[in-house]
């Protein structure tokens, strides 16, 4: 009971086309890499919206806690 050899592994591929379809795999490939590349540029997006606002409520002259805390964080990710 090891690893499946290649055979093994082909013959399950060769189902999954023939029940699937090239078509339809292809489409769930695309799905993905859509998905993927949504969340990217979602956290991309989280990431600078949290900074806009940080940089903005210092400017206006924030509470000394929470710009201190704010430059705190900013050390700790660094």
């Amino acid at each position: 009971m090891g690893y499946p050899g290649i055979w093994q592994i082909l013959i399950v591929l060769l189902l999954v086309v023939l029940l699937f379809g090239r078509g339809k795999i292809s489409d769930l490939m695309g799905d993905v890499a859509k998905g993927i590349t949504s969340f990217k540029k979602g956290l991309k997006d989280e990431d600078t919206d949290t900074a806009n606002s940080d940089v903005h409520s210092i400017e206006q002259g924030g509470d000394a806690d929470k710009s201190g805390s704010v430059q705190k964080e900013k050390a700790d990710l660094s």
